[in-house]
């Protein structure tokens, strides 16, 4: 089991950053690929960002150049930094881990999500 706790989400004004970090319960290099999704009212859940134990790393397009997805493996975290924010930025944020138990099985953990409000 992986639990993973989101912090860092609140109300910024369009063109403000912010910077979210999500804690995981177990030593993330055990923890293949981790990552950011969001989901806004109405919406279904979409990908932002994620890193891979080697660094690789994957961003939906709409945020290419303004987040920047990061792990550090000492402190068990996972961070999001975003920078500037737009009005459809705004959304619940879920920090997601995906750990393979086998080559071909692997489960994957979700935070329970931190809200984060870009006011125009």
């Amino acid at each position: 089991q992986v639990q993973l706790v989101e912090s860092g989400g609140g109300l910024v004004q369009a063109g403000g950053s912010l910077r979210l970090s999500c804690a995981a319960s177990v030593k993330i290099f055990t923890i293949s690929t981790m990552g950011w999704y969001r989901q806004a009212p109405g919406k279904q859940r979409e990908l932002v960002a994620t890193i891979t134990t080697s660094g690789s790393t994957d961003y939906a397009d709409s945020v290419k150049g303004r987040f920047t997805v990061s792990r550090d493996n000492a402190k068990n975290t996972v961070n999001l930094q975003m920078n500037v924010l737009k009005p459809e930025d705004t959304a619940v944020y879920y920090c997601n881990a995906r750990k393979y138990y086998s080559n071909s099985y692997y489960s994957d953990y979700w935070g329970h999500g931190t809200q984060v409000t870009v006011a125009s």
